[in-house]
Parts: structure tokens; C-alpha cells; sequence
């Protein structure tokens, strides 16, 4: 036993103890700098994912002059978006002029957005399917009102539904194969 206990403490059992520390005192403070780096990254994701103000109309408006013809047609889509969200707001205050400009602001950049998306061939599917969307939106809006302030939804509902008319036809032109 005597033995035994003299190699155990004389290097056998101690040496991966000293190689341990030597290693460790050898190898840099990862741990630190990683920690850091990890913090970074961290505060970058948090910044990133931070809500991003919405553009309002106007700046929508204002981009649309200097956009390309497919950039265009987006642009136009989402400010008639807006303008729909608008228009439900003002429509539920009893505003009604005010909303009808705003309805008529959601037909007429749907009108252009439908004419720069044919003109570029470009975001059609999109923009077909942001209108259809706008288009039911405006009939739930449309029930939700009394009779008299249903015609200006109506005919607004016609030209929203010749607008996807234009764009299925121009995705699928008939006797094209």
C-alpha cells in the first residue's frame, strides 16, 4: 500500500491537476471576451427588432415621385392601405367628408398602383391580393353604414373590383398559352 500512495501522490493522480492549470493559464480569458461579444450581439438584435416608425401618407406620397415604376406600384399600394384604415377610423367618428376624401384616396392610388404594376410587370399577384383584401374590408365597412353614406363605398367597391379585373387580366390574358 505504501507504494501505491507514493505514486498517487508523487505525479499519477496529480498530474492532469498540473496540466489543467497550465493549459488554463496558457489559454486566453475567453470567457471575458466572449461574454462581451455575446452582450453586443445581444444589444444589436434588441435594437434591430425595436419598432421602426411607420411612414405616414404624406412620406409615402413624396417617395412615389422619385420611385422606380415597380417601386411605385407599392408605394401606392400601401398608402391606399393606409387611407383604408383611415377611412374606417373616420367613417366610425362620423366624419363623412372626411372620410369620403379618404376613400377616395384608397380608389385612386389602388387605380395607380394597378397601372404601374401592368406597366412594370411587376408585384401584380401582390397587389391583386392587397386589393382584394381592401375590397372586402370596404364591404364589411359598407354594412357597418347607414344607407345614405353607402353609395360613395359602393361605387368605390366597383372601381377596387375593375382594378383586379385589370390585374387578373393582365396575369392571365386570355388565349395565351
Amino acid at each position: 500500500m505504501l507504494g501505491v500512495n507514493n505514486l498517487v501522490s508523487d505525479g499519477i493522480a496529480a498530474r492532469p491537476k498540473d496540466c489543467n492549470e497550465r493549459l488554463n493559464s496558457l489559454r486566453p480569458n475567453w470567457s471575458r471576451s466572449s461574454g462581451l461579444a455575446m452582450l453586443f450581439v445581444m444589444l444589436a438584435a434588441i435594437a434591430s427588432a425595436a419598432p421602426h416608425a411607420e411612414p405616414t401618407v404624406e412620406e409615402l406620397k413624396a417617395k412615389v415621385s422619385s420611385a422606380n415604376t415597380g417601386e411605385k406600384a407599392k408605394l401606392c399600394t400601401q398608402i391606399a392601405e393606409k387611407q383604408l384604415g383611415e377611412t374606417a377610423k373616420l367613417y366610425a367618428s362620423d366624419d363623412v367628408e372626411k372620410a369620403q376624401t379618404a376613400l377616395s384616396d384608397v380608389v385612386t392610388f389602388s387605380e395607380l398602383a394597378r397601372d404601374y404594376s401592368i406597366q412594370s410587370r411587376k408585384h401584380e399577384k401582390q397587389i391583386e391580393i392587397s386589393v382584394r383584401a381592401m375590397t372586402r374590408k370596404l364591404n364589411d365597412l359598407m354594412h357597418s353604414l347607414s344607407h345614405t353614406d353607402q353609395e360613395p363605398v359602393k361605387n368605390a367597391l366597383q372601381r377596387l373590383e375593375r382594378v383586379r379585373d385589370d390585374l387578373l387580366t393582365a396575369m392571365f390574358p386570355k388565349g395565351a398559352k
